[in-house]
């Protein structure tokens, strides 16, 4: 059922559907369990992105990652997972780059499992990681935390990216702006666009009220002093 909302058809999922994407939530959260398993220094995130593919495949799943469209056309994404290493924000490409001690290894995983999508990430600490980079991976996981803490029926997004956006920035830390969550059903990118940060002069910001069925991926992303990111040659990778 799709509602008109902020200018948006947002479409409401019923309680069986929900359910439905519930299992493929499960199945996201299994492959990220695995990767963080593995993931430790000398092994490289293109052997990360081969055990996602087996976890995700072996329980009847496909991924939504690989050759999702480019602006080139008859290209795609070249893996089945985003790995972004460090400085790396998003997008991350899987090769020969072998994890060291110290690195943050963002991991983001999508999957479609019986016609319902699920799509989820983790940042996985490696080792010795800085004090002050564990620090702002807390921090950001605490910004989760406020948006799962405040999301209710009949409220304005306005009002919980406010929170998320103040507790980042009270923190020291840039909110990045380039992207985005969104909401998310049988396909993964769906009305609404969900940012982590407020600015209604923004072309990109859209407002809406939250209402019951609404499923939104909340993708909180903050950096180590400036909000600003820049797109590698290779079109994908952000940091």
């Amino acid at each position: 059922m799709f509602r008109k909302n902020g200018g948006m058809a947002i479409r409401l999922k019923t309680r069986d559907e929900i359910e439905r994407m519930r299992a493929s939530g499960r199945l996201v959260r299994k492959v990220l369990n695995r990767v963080t398993e593995l993931c430790k220094p000398g092994v490289t995130t293109r052997e990360l992105d081969e055990a996602a593919y087996e976890t995700f495949t072996a329980a009847g799943a496909r991924g939504l990652f690989k050759n999702y469209p480019t602006y080139k056309p008859g290209e795609g994404f070249p893996s089945n997972t985003c790995i972004s290493v460090n400085e790396e924000v998003v997008h991350g490409i899987a090769g020969d780059r072998k994890i060291k001690d110290g690195d943050i290894v963002g991991v983001d995983c999508g999957v479609l499992l019986e016609g319902w999508c699920g799509d989820s990430a983790t940042t996985i600490l490696v080792g010795n990681v800085k004090p002050d980079v564990r620090k702002m991976c807390e921090a950001t996981q605490h910004v989760l935390r406020i948006a799962i803490e405040n999301i209710k029926p009949g409220r304005k997004w306005s009002q919980i990216a406010r929170l998320m956006q103040n507790y980042a920035e009270r923190s020291g830390y840039g909110v990045v702006r380039d992207f985005v969550g969104h909401g998310i059903g049988q396909k993964m990118h769906e009305d609404p666009k969900v940012p982590n940060y407020v600015d209604k002069r923004d072309k990109n910001w859209k407002e809406f009220t939250l209402r019951p069925g609404m499923v939104l991926a909340v993708e909180p992303m903050c950096n180590l002093g400036s909000a600003q990111v820049e797109t590698l040659d290779e079109q994908w990778t952000g940091g």
